[in-house]
């Protein structure tokens, strides 16, 4: 479970721990769909059969459309804690997420985890894009723990070497320089002792009536 930041708790009505169960379930499923070979191709028919069995019993038919696409309402988030939970990156009710876990500890976000097949680029090593990924979402939580919330201008990585499958590695972040509405952090990457990436971001804090535009409150609030 991620230390929340200032103004980050998690939803408690929906980030419970049945939701994480049920993510991490989930999560083993696709790594087991992406590595399971020595399967006959009736036991994955079968398969196939009991997780959309599954699924319709989380999305019952009175809850879908006209279509048939089971209906999900999503209000604005109102906090930076109401999308946290879903993150790709660090949700622990997103089974999207390899699960990294973090922490604010003098106004440095250091965060650990492990990824799976699912993240795969090269083999046996993680993809670039997923990396940057990461790397986008602890430079904003770093920066949301610091009170400088802002939207991503620019992001530069650096890859020094392949980040590794299934071995846990660790990012750290924090913020290099503030002016005006301008963010600027950074963060690395390493597996063990080894510097895998680094990244340089550039955040900016949109106006107060932009913001509500697009989130229908001021970045913070």
């Amino acid at each position: 479970m991620s230390e929340a930041a200032p103004g980050t708790g998690d939803d408690p009505g929906f980030a419970t721990e049945s939701r994480a169960e049920l993510a991490q379930a989930v999560r083993e499923l696709i790594d087991a769909c992406m590595t399971t070979v020595h399967t006959t191709d009736t036991d994955l028919v079968a398969a196939a059969r009991a997780v959309r069995d599954v699924t319709a019993s989380l999305v019952p038919v009175a809850a879908q459309d006209g279509t048939g696409t089971p209906a999900r309402v999503f209000d604005a988030p109102r906090h930076h804690g109401d999308y946290l939970p879903r993150s790709p990156v660090v949700g622990e009710a997103s089974p999207m997420s390899p699960r990294v876990d973090w922490q604010v500890v003098d106004g440095r976000c250091h965060a650990t985890g492990t990824f799976g097949a699912a993240y795969e680029g090269p083999p046996g090593y993680v993809h670039g894009g997923m990396v940057a990924l990461a790397f986008d979402e602890v430079l904003g939580i770093v920066n949301i723990a610091n009170g400088c919330p802002g939207m991503t201008g620019t992001l530069t990585e650096r890859y020094r070497r392949p980040t590794p499958l299934y071995r846990e590695v660790r990012f750290e972040a924090w913020i290099e320089h503030i002016e005006g509405r301008r963010v600027r952090s950074r963060a690395v990457l390493h597996a063990g002792d080894t510097l895998c990436a680094e990244a340089d971001g550039l955040f900016i804090q949109p106006r107060p009536e932009l913001a509500t535009e697009y989130f229908g409150h001021p970045m913070g609030g």
